[in-house]
């Protein structure tokens, strides 16, 4: 497919981007609050890769709202025109979003947050001081003096943030709103604070330095609808103030439907983006899980936006653009939309943007592919194991010139990733292990399928270096975190099964109701129960933890998923333990009782899935170690977690050999 509308030049204002690929602000708390050189380096890495404008994460305009970036950062002077250098020679146009979080925010000293109304927002919790007069001016000179700010220090462009719940649209909300003033009661009152920002700015910078506005319907009841985001677009066009509007979704309430997973379309967010983009004149941006130039393109010709953000999948590949351009499509690293790293790594500890796919996000100076040093002497490296581990190492060892060998004892490549992506609306998953296979068939691993390898098999193989990522295996053993002396009771009932025999059991019959013991609190319970609620299974699902898949919530996970289990016969237990399987049910009881507690209940259960953590593979690694054998081990193998890190280790031990 000729990518003849992405890869077309177009102009915003006085700016011409070069192709029509925009990365929308996203925060990454790379920086630590401010332009670091970690910052810098991941945004150029993008340049590098052909993208044609980004548009750098939040930089809050007043001291009254602390974000990743602040104006009152007096290193910005310095940092900011280093940046714009950097990106310069790449051509990748820079823009600067403007904002303040309104009640969803905090300040320095503590003081409690402001905001139009004394409405507390969800994220604060902290009914906010309404704003005077005094402190509306206060706040739209800030949105001014940043953007002058800004065009100083080389930006070409500053976006005022009037969408996801933050303080423009909290004016133009009728429930965060509830004045009685010039700022709130009709719409034009409430547009006014919105309308009033973007003529300051405009009026403190030069003609030739671009004015965006990006906005988003909050898609609650009786919110910021779809029409009032048209309505103030269409005002501040006419009014001469933007040269551009970006359009996006949701708000703090509504975030899955911001940055959608998996289960997501690409392009899902259109259908509420497109009413607002398709009548405006000037330039219009749209985002919702683009994946390719494809479909980027196909969505510029349809005339859903003019400019199409591909965020996340420029942090999974920085080099996509380029790539796809030169006609290598199949190279590019696929983002899989899991959210865990560059949404769940920034709302959870570490709170710093990643990637599940690349580990080197946020670390561009030491990880990467470009950071690659050819092996001074090729080697002879055996990597047992075909899971996201082993093939990462792989792919990382042939690419600085080593001989690699693969040995998986499965028949097909993939690890545990294989049963995972079985799951309902989890197939999207496999598109990283597709990637890694074709790849290292590319790069001319040899690759042994079927191939189960014990000692004795390795050492007549004479391999220079080992790379073990033997995975790790399901415990039955009834051991539950929440008291660990307290072994559940007929665990080794014929019913009772991982969440890998769930998946392998194929055509088994589950019966009429289950029950999914959750102690691991991360997706895997969840896609049990998934699976047995899509056959009909009424499903209970006990957990130790305090709420549902705590451990996904910060990716977004939960919600969609409480919502598609909510269609079927699903109940939620939480901070329950399973005591005893019996022949017909599952007694359990609250875990904040004492052992021997007499409130219990019955729980009724044909089927029984036990989800804990695994065992790590360690034996053959440990025989290897034995033996005298230079070798690693990584990824379950080495403990069990989840996939950013497999990938992570698989990287670093490829890196390193």
């Amino acid at each position: 497919m000729a990518l003849t509308h992405v890869h077309t030049p177009i102009r915003i204002g006085a700016v011409e981007i070069k192709n029509r690929v925009v990365r929308t602000a996203h925060s990454t708390a790379i920086g630590g609050g401010t332009l670091s050189d970690d910052l810098i380096a991941y945004h150029e890495a993008r340049a590098k890769g052909g993208v044609g404008l980004t548009v750098l994460e939040a930089m809050s305009v007043h001291p009254s709202s602390i974000s990743t970036l602040n104006i009152i950062d007096p290193s910005l002077a310095d940092r900011y025109p280093k940046m714009m250098e950097r990106m310069r020679p790449h051509g990748m146009r820079v823009f600067q979003q403007l904002f303040h979080a309104g009640h969803h925010g905090r300040q320095l000293d503590g003081s409690p947050p402001w905001g139009a109304s004394d409405v507390p927002g969800s994220e604060s919790g902290v009914p906010p001081i309404p704003m005077t007069k005094a402190m509306i001016d206060a706040v739209i000179e800030g949105y001014a003096r940043t953007a002058a700010a800004v065009e100083g220090w080389g930006g070409e462009g500053a976006e005022l943030h009037a969408g996801h719940g933050f303080l423009p649209q909290q004016f133009l909300s009728t429930y965060a709103n509830v004045r009685d003033d010039d700022y709130g009661g009709g719409f034009e009152n409430r547009a006014r604070f919105i309308l009033e920002a973007l003529r300051a700015i405009r009026a403190a910078v030069s003609s030739t330095f671009v004015v965006g506005l990006r906005l988003s319907p909050d898609l609650l009841e009786g919110g910021v609808d779809v029409g009032d985001n048209l309505a103030v677009a269409t005002m501040a066009e006419a009014a001469g103030l933007v040269d551009y509007v970006s359009v996006s979704s949701g708000t703090f309430q509504t975030m899955h439907k911001m940055i959608g997973g998996m289960h997501e379309p690409a392009g899902f967010e259109l259908v509420t983006t497109a009413p607002i983009t398709r009548p405006l004149t000037v330039p219009t941006m749209a985002i919702g899980r683009f994946r390719t130039l494809e479909e980027a393109d196909q969505a510029i010709r349809a005339g859903e936006a003019d400019l199409i953000g591909m965020v996340r999948a420029t942090v999974a590949d920085p080099d996509l653009v380029r790539k796809s351009l030169e006609g290598r499509p199949e190279e590019v690293r696929p983002c899989i939309a899991c959210n865990q790293g560059c949404i769940g790594q920034l709302l959870a500890p570490p709170h710093r943007m990643g990637c599940a796919v690349n580990p080197a996000v946020g670390y561009e100076l030491k990880l990467g592919d470009d950071r690659l040093q050819p092996a001074p002497t090729p080697l002879k490296v055996l990597v047992i194991g075909g899971g996201p581990a082993g093939m990462e190492a792989a792919r990382v060892a042939a690419l600085r010139g080593h001989k690699v060998v693969l040995a998986e004892a499965e028949p097909n490549l993939g690890g545990t990733v294989k049963l995972a992506g079985a799951a309902p609306h989890r197939g999207g998953i496999r598109d990283i292990t597709f990637w890694m296979q074709d790849e290292i068939f590319r790069l001319g691993v040899e690759v042994r399928t079927g191939a189960y390898m014990e000692l004795d098999d390795i050492l007549a193989e004479v391999p220079d270096r080992v790379i073990v990522a033997t995975g790790s295996t399901p415990r039955l053993d009834g051991v539950q975190a929440s008291n660990p002396g307290e072994i559940v009771q007929g665990i080794d009932r014929p019913n009772v099964l991982s969440s890998n025999d769930l998946f392998l059991a194929g055509s088994r019959d589950p019966g009429r109701s289950a029950v999914v013991i959750d102690d691991l609190g991360h997706y895997e319970a969840v896609a049990a129960a998934e699976h047995l609620v899509a056959k009909g299974v009424d499903v209970a699902f006990v957990t130790r933890h305090i709420a549902f898949a705590p451990l996904v919530e910060s990716a977004l996970m939960t919600a969609p998923a409480l919502q598609r289990l909510d269609q079927g016969h699903f109940t939620l237990h939480t901070r329950t333990r399973a005591i005893s399987v019996e022949p017909d049910g599952v007694v359990v009881g609250p875990t904040y009782l004492p052992m021997g507690s007499n409130r219990t209940v019955k729980l009724p259960a044909d089927t029984v899935v036990f989800v804990s953590t695994n065992r790590p593979n360690r034996g053959l690694y440990d025989e290897l170690v034995a033996a005298g054998v230079d070798a690693r081990v990584v990824g379950d193998a080495n403990a069990p977690r989840f996939i950013p890190t497999a990938i992570r280790e698989g990287h670093v031990a490829g890196s390193l050999v």
